[in-house]
């Protein structure tokens, strides 16, 4: 079927017919006969690695096992789920051997690649010594990895506690904020998302992501998103929304402010140029800290910066990271001043796990792996050439609506008419099932999910660019 749908799509000759019509045409059962050959397939680069054979459980029985074990709120991507078996930097394999080129990197978690020799030894080596204690001894791993993360911090961001999501990152660095301003209200962005507990639910702005329930005191204001946002890349106009706000819908006091520079859930939106400068100096007047998110965007990826929030030119009171801090592993952590620091000693703070040792070796493999393969420039590099690719794709395929993104931290969003910009809901899931056949894994973010989020291994290079580009231009003819 798959196959069909593909060489259907590639025959369209003539005038440029609209997405839905489109789509129409390739799920009807009475779409007209092939008028050409099909195009040929886009072909992925060579690679080394040769896959173990596997011989475990079949994605069949796994997937039965999981609707039966696990919790009725796990989703998976693709009508028939992958059973993805190994690994190897940007690549992945299914059960059957079949390579798959990862851009989304473990929902943008993988960021020196999979199984990458360096950071597998560096964890097999203190596994062989040490799994676990807590903090409550002394071990080398945690301090060595402490001190060349805060190394990489700009200002006076030289303290870290070490816990093991971006999740818990972020609750920490709320409460953190709370305790230090005295205030208890936060104000977050509308299409952020920041996690799934109970607290973090309260900043993320997606409904998607939300249950009902009582979420504190939460202020979300508009979102300075230049392709959907009111007020286009004006960023004066949305930080001047964030100070009425505050003056209207507060005390006038508030705990503090939120932001990924990067909205990676939201669909890689990037906050518009200036931004965070004016929202965060009218934060501090209001009694309150700043808190970026850089679970996503952070160590390199962006190809600009090493953080996120160095592109708006600006020094925050928090940062909280996770995903490609550990390559895979489970960690994360939050990083700031000594001043707003010394509010956690007033009670014990403790966390079982942060700063294990095997994760603080991996954590601090991952670092130096991100600087001897200078990971940052090539992020850049690449990025500056997929983009441009990406961009002439959107000349071509009226469906693409925006390109946008640095780096390797990119988002495609897909839409039905680019004046009314209206989501192109049907037709991206279409197209991320043929992009999976074709051996492409993307994200999908967005509220409605039509956003392509491209956020590959840190090791992706212009040749997987080009196959990526290739394979997207592919599954698009006849749209």
């Amino acid at each position: 079927m798959a196959a069909s749908l593909l060489r259907r799509a590639a025959s369209g000759r003539g005038r440029c017919p609209s997405p839905a019509e489109s789509l129409r045409r390739l799920v009807s059962s009475e779409a007209a006969p092939e008028q050409a050959l099909p195009r040929p397939l886009p072909e992925m680069r060579p690679f080394e690695h040769r896959p173990s054979p596997y011989a475990g459980m079949g994605g069949a029985e796994i997937l039965e096992k999981r609707k039966k074990f696990l919790g009725p709120s796990l989703f998976y991507y693709y009508q028939k789920p992958l059973n993805i078996v190994e690994g190897k930097m940007q690549y992945l394999y299914d059960e059957q051997g079949k390579r798959y080129l990862d851009c989304f990197g473990g929902i943008v978690t993988v960021s020196c690649g999979h199984c990458h020799p360096d950071i597998v030894k560096a964890v097999q080596e203190q596994t062989k010594l040490l799994q676990h204690t807590t903090t409550i001894y002394l071990h080398h791993a945690i301090v060595e990895f402490a001190e060349a993360l805060a190394s990489k911090m700009p200002g006076n961001l030289k303290v870290v506690y070490f816990v093991n999501s971006g999740t818990e990152a972020n609750e920490l660095a709320m409460l953190m904020a709370r305790l230090y301003s005295g205030n208890l209200g936060m104000v977050a962005l509308r299409n952020g998302y920041h996690g799934g507990s109970a607290g973090t639910i309260g900043l993320t702005g997606l409904q998607t992501w939300k249950y009902p329930i009582p979420q504190g005191e939460i202020h979300h204001v508009m979102n300075p998103d230049p392709y959907r946002g009111a007020f286009g890349s004006d960023a004066a106009a949305y930080a001047r929304e964030v100070e009425e706000h505050i003056n209207f819908g507060s005390s006038g006091r508030v705990g503090g402010f939120i932001a990924e520079t990067f909205q990676g859930v939201g669909g890689t939106v990037e906050l518009a140029p200036g931004y965070l400068k004016s929202v965060y100096d009218t934060v501090r007047k209001a009694g309150g800290v700043c808190i970026a998110d850089e679970v996503q965007s952070g160590f390199g990826r962006t190809g600009s910066n090493y953080w996120g929030f160095q592109t708006q030119d600006v020094i925050p009171d928090i940062v909280t990271m996770a995903k490609g801090i550990g390559n895979g592993l489970p960690l994360g952590a939050v990083v700031t001043t000594p001043e707003i620091a010394s509010v956690m000693a007033q009670k014990i703070q403790f966390n079982t796990f942060g700063g294990n040792p095997v994760c603080s070796a991996g954590g601090l493999a991952v670092l130096k792996v991100l600087d001897k393969e200078k990971r940052q420039a090539h992020c850049a590099d690449v990025g500056v050439h997929l983009v441009e690719r990406l961009k002439s794709l959107q000349q071509k395929h009226e469906i693409i609506g925006d390109v946008r993104g640095r780096g390797l931290m990119l988002g495609v969003e897909l839409v039905t008419d680019r004046t009314e910009k209206t989501p192109a809901k049907a037709e991206t899931a279409l197209l991320f099932e043929k992009l999976k056949d074709l051996g492409v894994l993307v994200g999908k973010g967005g509220l409605h999910s039509n956003v392509f989020r491209i956020k590959p291994p840190m090791c992706f290079s212009k040749d997987d660019a080009d196959f990526l580009v290739d394979a997207m231009d592919y599954a698009m003819s006849g749209f």
